[in-house]
This record gives C-alpha cells, structure tokens and sequence, in this order.
C-alpha cells in the first residue's frame, strides 16, 4: 500500500491518498476541501479511486466529501453515527469558517468499532476513538503496521476536546485502550502535523506518555 499525503485547506489537514499496489484502486481519506490538490494526486498516481472514508465530522476533514462523492460517484464510509451532528452542520460550519458553500450528505455505511473497510485488495480495521468528537473512528492496518488516527493523536501532542461533545477523559481512555494495543512500531499519520510512532509518543508526547498516564492514574 502506498500512501499520499495532501494538506489541504486553511487549517493544512492531512489528507490521504491511500493506494492499493495490486489493483491500482485508492481511497481518499478525510477530503476536507481543496479538491483540485486531490485530484491532481490521484492523476499523478494514475489511480482509481474506489472510496471516501471519513475519521470524523469536522469541516477540515469531511468539507469536500458531499461534492467529491457527487463529481465521482464515490461511497462514503464513516465516521461513526455519533458525528451525524456535525455533518448534518456542515453548510453552517462553512460559513462561519469561511469555506465556500458546503453540503451536508449521509455516509453509505457508518461504521462501528470493530468494522472492516476495503479497497482493492487492502483491509483496514476500524476503532471508535470518541473524545475529539463523539464519533471519531481510527484505521488500522495490521499488515502496513499503519495507523490513520484523524484528531486523536499527534506528534507531540492530543486533539483539542474544547469543541462540542469533546471529552478529555474520554479521549485519554481512547487513546491508552485502542491505540496503544496495536503496538510500539505502529507509524501513525495524524489529521495534521508530522508523522510519528505509537512508541515515540508512549515515551515523550507530554499528554500520554507512559510516565505521565501513570501518574494520573497513581
């Protein structure tokens, strides 16, 4: 599997091109805004692109996803249901951000814990990972040793929960009890910033370092 990194709109949100190898079929994760820079991409890799799969219902990660899906005729899968809020919020989302019109639109599949999405011949495990949002859902590949963790985690640091039905608590639980089971070596791509290992942010990230959730909990 190869993956692309496509930062798009203001907020400079990790989209990503993910490429099956053996089919040439691609799915695009979290297609915020800024189509053209997608498009331009999946030309370049000379790919077909099979799916949208959603990590969560804020407008940088989800705000092009009604108009890609139309132009293309993409399914749409995830996030969880719990998000249905703030996709449902999108056109009025946009206009307090300053995008330009945005549609709201439903997932063909909303996805649970557990779940198991495809493209070509990849399969990702879905986690639901509330906290940043209610709905918030994680891929993994066991196979890539890959994670792709929207909000949740990121280089040095953990998703803001100040934002409607965020929850700190909630979220430090999903990080310890969903991610860090999938192992030390696992890379793990965030919804924005650098690249950066389950291993490396158990030893420093300042938010949920191995020392520092021990002592909360001591």
């Amino acid at each position: 599997m190869k993956v692309a990194i496509i930062p798009v709109t203001p907020f400079q949100q990790n989209c990503s091109l993910l490429v099956c190898e053996q089919t040439n079929k691609a799915a695009v994760v979290d297609p915020g805004g800024d189509l053209e820079l997608i498009l331009d991409a999946v030309k370049e890799q000379g790919v077909e692109l099979e799916k949208i799969l959603l990590t969560h219902g804020h407008i940088d990660h989800c705000g092009g996803t009604a108009q890609l899906s139309k132009q293309l005729g993409l399914p749409v899968e995830g996030p969880h249901i719990d998000d249905r809020f703030l996709i449902d919020d999108l056109p009025q989302q946009g206009l307090r951000f300053g995008f330009p019109q945005l549609q709201s639109f439903t997932p063909a599949r909303w996805l649970l814990g557990g779940d198991h999405v495809r493209f070509g011949e990849v399969e990702l495990e879905v986690r639901h990972c509330p906290g940043h949002t209610p709905g918030h859902v994680i891929f993994f590949s066991p196979e890539y040793r890959l994670a792709l963790v929207g909000d949740v985690l990121f280089a040095g640091s953990i998703g803001r929960t100040d934002l409607p039905r965020g929850d700190h608590a909630t979220l430090i639980r999903s990080i310890r009890e969903q991610l860090w089971p999938l192992g030390r070596d696992v890379t793990f791509l965030p919804g924005h910033g650098p690249t950066s290992t389950f291993g490396e942010e158990r030893e420093s990230n300042p938010f949920v370092a191995d020392s520092v959730l021990e002592r909360v909990r001591t």
